[in-house]
């Protein structure tokens, strides 16, 4: 019972890096470079292609066309698409990388999710699956069917360093 307990911490402890994402990087600048852009306000979309670049404070996403849809001039839903989508996070618990084909973030709820061989990883942990949910208001992470995906979930957990 013990081990099983020290397996859920240690899981948990794995999975909710994002929770402890630096507040501080909301108050930062969005920074953006692509190929190119298509703006249509009356849409309220805005689609930028080719070897896309986005930074704000510790974020960097890196994406082969995102899209993002805006309401009243606020972004309201980011899609990213690419062979794969890059991002990664400063955390209080050290650096956050993950990569999928799609990155979907809600701005409303919060919710991130990656689709098509995603991957987080923190330090040498790793969780693996064709579909992964992280809910931030939550803190709560789903993958594989718990999120709606097909594939079983890959977890790697390393003991703590002595």
């Amino acid at each position: 019972m013990y081990r099983a307990n020290a397996l859920l911490a240690l899981l948990l402890i794995a999975l909710t890096p994002l929770a402890l994402a630096l507040e501080s990087d909301r108050e930062q600048a969005i920074e953006l470079a692509a190929d190119s852009v298509d703006i249509d306000e009356g849409k309220g979309v805005s689609v930028y292609r080719g070897d896309v670049d986005l930074r704000q404070g510790s974020i960097r996403l890196q994406a082969d066309v995102v899209t993002v849809h805006q309401d009243k001039r606020r972004p309201n839903r980011i899609v990213a698409q690419g062979r794969p989508v890059k991002f990664q996070q400063q955390s209080a618990k050290g650096l956050v990388k993950g990569e999928a084909r799609q990155v979907e973030y809600e701005v409303a709820s919060e919710n991130l999710v990656l689709s098509g061989d995603a991957v987080l990883v923190q330090g040498k942990d790793r969780m693996r699956s064709d579909r992964i949910v992280y809910d931030r208001v939550r803190s709560v992470v789903k993958a594989g069917a718990a999120a709606k995906g097909k594939q079983r979930v890959q977890i790697s957990i390393q003991p703590p360093s002595k």
